[in-house]
């Protein structure tokens, strides 16, 4: 694993960077997890095998520091990205985000659009209003979230059966969750569904078959936006199904026609 220190924050961000061939792909993952444990069976896969897999774990998660002065926003991990993309010198990568981690892909992707070659998202949030996850969260003020709400979810999720879930938000700071499910309700201005829609690199999105229905899958499609199905999985598609997944990543990564912005 390696390091690398913002420097407004001294925050330690660690990531995986995975040895290949071509243009980098960068994984972002999602609320109260960490990309060291969600995604090293999706990289290691044999349909990405073979190029460069870069997987941060996001300030406040898995093995990356959490500092309190950090705003833990969806911007605000946007500028962490952005920063370890620059000191890797990245000057072309693909970028793929789950969830919250789509909302961050969506930012990078529009503040470093020529570098980007593909956008790949899986169930992002694209709207303000949050999840059902992150609206509970952020329905709990910060205080009570720390003193009580973070460790109760925690519980619940380990007696459910959700362990692996569980064990990423015992690594992750309650108060980074918290603000960061906050800033998932409050959206940003202009919203990441309009950003997504204004793209103009090849855009994909991956839902759950066990998701569905959802009208984005053609309301998106009818934006130019590729939408695809993975079968038999959920919101949890990563832990469900990682090789389908990897799958349908490779399946989006060769997606090579520019899409043009539609027209007012």
């Amino acid at each position: 694993m390696k390091t690398f220190t913002l420097p407004a924050h001294q925050c330690a961000l660690r990531f995986h960077d995975l040895p290949g061939e071509g243009t980098p792909l960068l994984f972002i993952h999602g609320l109260g997890c960490a990309a060291s444990c969600d995604f090293p069976q999706v990289a290691a896969h044999a349909s990405l095998a073979g190029r460069r897999r870069i997987l941060p774990d996001l300030p406040g998660a898995g093995f990356s520091d959490s500092p309190e002065s950090f705003g833990y926003g969806t911007t605000d991990h946007a500028d962490a990205i952005i920063a370890l993309i620059n000191s890797l010198n990245l000057e072309s990568l693909d970028l793929y985000g789950h969830s919250m981690g789509g909302a961050i892909a969506i930012e990078v992707a529009d503040r470093l659009a020529p570098r980007i070659r593909h956008l790949v998202l899986s169930e992002p949030n694209l709207d303000s209003g949050g999840g059902a996850f992150s609206r509970a969260v952020a329905a709990i003020g910060e205080a009570d979230y720390l003193a009580a709400g973070h460790h109760s979810i925690i519980r619940e999720a380990q007696t459910s059966g959700a362990g692996i879930w569980a064990a990423s938000m015992r690594n992750s700071a309650a108060y980074a969750v918290h603000r960061a499910a906050r800033s998932l309700v409050d959206g940003v201005e202009p919203s990441w569904r309009e950003r997504l829609v204004q793209l103009r690199m090849p855009r994909s999105v991956i839902f759950g078959e066990h998701s569905l229905p959802d009208p984005d899958l053609d309301l998106l499609k009818a934006q130019g936006i590729q939408t695809l199905v993975l079968a038999g999985v959920g919101h949890s598609m990563i832990w469900e199904d990682p090789a389908g997944l990897a799958t349908l990543i490779a399946t989006c990564l060769h997606r090579e026609e520019e899409v043009a912005p539609p027209r007012n």
